[in-house]
């Protein structure tokens, strides 16, 4: 039988795993296996041949118990609700796991960006904005960028969102432009807290990074910064990386400049010379220490886990490591760290420009940075005492399955003292 790849499904199942661990409350566990609000919008927009074009857009807040929703906007050919549902679920834990005060939740337009031009991406932005004031705020909803989005679309996103209010509100987007109100070090956040949790992952599984193969999936935001932070900070060897179309492959290590100029000059890292070429799917079994997949969700699953050779899989995307993937990558002593501890510094950093716009008090980038490492190793080192404790219970568990009992246990905390169950 085939292994179930609904995002959505996936998340609710890792959720009932927990569930059963922990044993949770019948109620909560109903209550958290679905979205309090899912809403989808149809947004017209003037395209450049003076037609208007309609496309659906959705937002989910899927728990507001520990405050405002947080999660990012997608601009995606491929986007559908049960993908939105299923990421604010994981944004849920991710705050949760984190300890910041936020709830979970995430938005997404089905569209093909790469064949707008600004002047349609401005038009998509603001009308999302429209559709959705009422259910957007800072203290109600902060989205943020995503997959296809950016800084620039916040500011349009901002820019409409105060018009509609007649105020300024810089604390009702997140991940901005620094000269409206964004953070220092926010841009790098999700790649920066990733190499936190590598670097004590790492220190757990004896390995010394500054001989360490590394091996990205993905060079969009996420995958870019993690290779030059991995190279610049922590001295190791990036031997291969990938884009959509393909990868290259060098066990000499491979040149970030080169690289980007590769990918600016022909559109693909194919382009890259003096690599050997590789498929997305080839890059994942590829003879390696770490292993990060940095692009899109289910690309580690029960069909391939087993010809995984990385000592530690470092989870920057969301969701790319299935149910039945992660149990066997543990079986292996693979070292499989889970999305919404690895990639919670994207969200950390959010909540660090909420916080400083809220109180009108901007810090440092190196502030920035020491504030996330404090809080992301602190989360880190909750999710390995939490292993430890099941242990002496008798019960072998993995940092997934750790990290959501502590996670799903603070949200079923704050709902049982609001009285929702």
């Amino acid at each position: 039988m085939a292994e179930e790849l609904n995002p959505f499904r996936i998340s609710q199942r890792q959720l009932d795993t927990a569930a059963e661990l922990m044993g949770l409350d019948k109620q909560a566990h109903a209550l958290l296996r679905e979205p309090e609000r899912a809403v989808i919008v149809n947004i017209p927009v003037r395209m450049r041949d003076g037609k208007t074009k309609a496309f659906t857009g959705f937002r989910v807040l899927y728990n507001s118990a520990r405050g405002p929703g947080k999660g990012g906007v997608r601009f995606h050919p491929q986007e559908s609700l049960d993908t939105v549902k299923a990421l604010s679920a994981w944004m849920t834990w991710k705050c949760s796991l984190a300890n910041i005060p936020f709830g979970g939740a995430k938005g997404g337009v089905i569209c093909n960006p790469k064949e707008m031009n600004s002047a349609e991406l401005e038009n998509l932005s603001r009308g999302y904005v429209r559709a959705l004031s009422r259910f957007i705020g800072p203290k109600v909803d902060v989205p943020a960028p995503d997959v296809y989005t950016n800084p620039q679309i916040m500011a349009w996103m901002l820019d409409e969102y105060e018009t509609i209010e007649g105020r300024s509100s810089p604390e009702a987007f997140t991940g901005k432009p620094v000269e409206i109100g964004g953070s220092e070090g926010r841009f790098d956040s999700t790649a920066m807290g990733g190499m936190y949790v590598l670097r004590e992952t790492a220190k757990i599984k004896k390995l010394n990074l500054k001989k360490a193969k590394i091996a990205i999936q993905g060079f969009g935001n996420a995958g870019k910064f993690a290779f030059e932070i991995a190279t610049r900070l922590a001295g190791a060897r990036v031997v291969a990386i990938s884009d959509s179309q393909g990868g290259v492959y060098d066990p000499k290590g491979l040149d970030y400049g080169k690289l980007s100029e590769a990918k600016e000059r022909t559109g693909s890292l194919e382009g890259y010379k003096g690599a050997e070429k590789v498929t997305n799917e080839e890059l994942l079994e590829l003879d390696c220490d770490v292993l990060i997949p940095a692009a899109i969700e289910n690309q580690i699953t029960k069909e391939n886990a087993d010809r995984v050779r990385a000592k530690i899989v470092l989870e920057l995307a969301n969701g790319p490591v299935t149910p039945d993937a992660d149990r066997i990558l543990f079986e292996r002593g693979i070292a499989d760290m889970p999305d919404f501890l690895v990639n919670s510094g994207g969200v950390i950093g959010s909540y660090f420009e909420w916080a400083q716009d809220l109180q009108g008090y901007y810090w440092t980038e190196g502030g920035v940075y020491q504030k996330l490492d404090a809080i992301i190793t602190d989360s880190f080192n909750t999710v390995i005492k939490t292993q430890a404790e099941y242990r002496t219970k008798g019960k072998r568990i993995t940092p997934r399955e750790a990290a959501y009992v502590i996670a799903v246990g603070r949200v079923a905390m704050a709902m049982k003292a609001r009285g929702r169950y």
